[in-house]
C-alpha cells in the first residue's frame, strides 16, 4: 500500500513546479493555449497579462486609498494655521510626489469656518495654505509647482452652524491640475 501512494509525490511536485513558472502554458478544454503572465500570445493569438497594477502597469497612487497621496484635505483647529501632527505625513508624501514629478502643479485652497470677518477669514485661509506650502517646499517641491488661493468662508463643505460643520470647513484642499 505504501509503494502505490509514493508515486503521487513526484507527480504533484512536477505539477506544482509547472504551475509556478513565470510563463507556464496551460491548455483549456477547447485546446487553445494561453501564456500565463508573459504577455505573449498563445496558439490562438490571445494573450493574458494579469491585473492592472501588476507586471508593467501601475495604478495611480492618488487613487489608492492605502496611499497617503489619496488624502488631499488637511484640517485645522479653530483660529489656527499650524499643521496638526496627524496631517504631517500626508503633506510630506505630497511634497515627495511633487519633487519626483516636476511638471505637476498643485493648488492649495485655504478655507475657514464662518466665524470671523470676511477679511480675517481670507487672511486665515491664506496662512493655512502657506503652512502647507512651506512643508511641501521643505520636501523638495518647487515653488513653481504650488499655487495658493484663499477662499476664507466662501466655499463651505458643511452648511451647519455648529462645531461639527465648522470643523469640516477649517481646511486646506490640495487640488492637482491635470
Amino acid at each position: 500500500m505504501v509503494s502505490k501512494s509514493l508515486w503521487i509525490i513526484p507527480v504533484l511536485s512536477v505539477f506544482l513546479a509547472l504551475g509556478c513558472t513565470p510563463a507556464a502554458k496551460v491548455k483549456d478544454t477547447g485546446g487553445a493555449s494561453v501564456e500565463d503572465r508573459s504577455g505573449q500570445a498563445g496558439a490562438d493569438g490571445a494573450s493574458a497579462t494579469g491585473l492592472p497594477g501588476s507586471d508593467g502597469m501601475q495604478a495611480n497612487p492618488m487613487d489608492d486609498p492605502a496611499n497617503p497621496l489619496s488624502k488631499r484635505i488637511i484640517y485645522f483647529d479653530y483660529d489656527r494655521s499650524e499643521i496638526r501632527p496627524e496631517f504631517q505625513e500626508i503633506i510630506l508624501a505630497h511634497g515627495a510626489y511633487l519633487a519626483g514629478h516636476p511638471d505637476t502643479v498643485v493648488v492649495l485652497e485655504g478655507n475657514t469656518d464662518e466665524r470671523g470677518s470676511r477679511e480675517y477669514n481670507i487672511a486665515l485661509g491664506d496662512r493655512r495654505a502657506q503652512s502647507v506650502r512651506r512643508l511641501l517646499l521643505f520636501q523638495g517641491a518647487a515653488d513653481k509647482q504650488i499655487e495658493v488661493v484663499s477662499y476664507g468662508e466662501e466655499k463651505p463643505v458643511a452648511e451647519g452652524h455648529d462645531e461639527a460643520a465648522w470643523a469640516q470647513n477649517r481646511r486646506v484642499e490640495l487640488v492637482y491640475k491635470r
